[in-house]
């Protein structure tokens, strides 16, 4: 299944180099979280502040059973609010909310 999701970052030039640069070294545990949800492939966009995430999973992946693992995880957990330094959300998130799931409008 894909799903696609999108974020904002804050509006500075040189929060957004941080955000890219430590995409570029994404901690080994974050990696595995992600894989142990049975995410098999993701990407990140960035068109100036906004972001949007490609997600491609598995049979056994859920939004639910992600959230669980990542809030009993700490270095999942560090690393988020770490990540919330550079995001902000989108004006139509609920308090808390960071990446948005998005409505697929068109396919061909």
């Amino acid at each position: 299944m894909r799903y696609c999701l999108a974020l904002d970052l804050q509006p500075d030039p040189a929060l957004i180099a941080e955000y890219e640069a430590m995409h570029r070294a994404v901690w080994p545990e974050i990696l595995d979280s992600i894989r142990d949800s049975d995410i098999l492939h993701l990407e990140i966009y960035r068109i100036e502040n906004r972001l949007f995430m490609i997600l491609e999973a598995g049979d056994d992946f859920s939004f639910e059973k992600k959230a669980a693992a990542d809030a009993a995880n700490p270095k999942v957990q560090e690393w988020e609010n770490l990540m919330w330094r550079y995001q902000k959300a989108l004006p139509t998130a609920r308090p808390g909310e960071k990446w948005m799931l998005m409505e697929r409008i068109f396919w061909c």
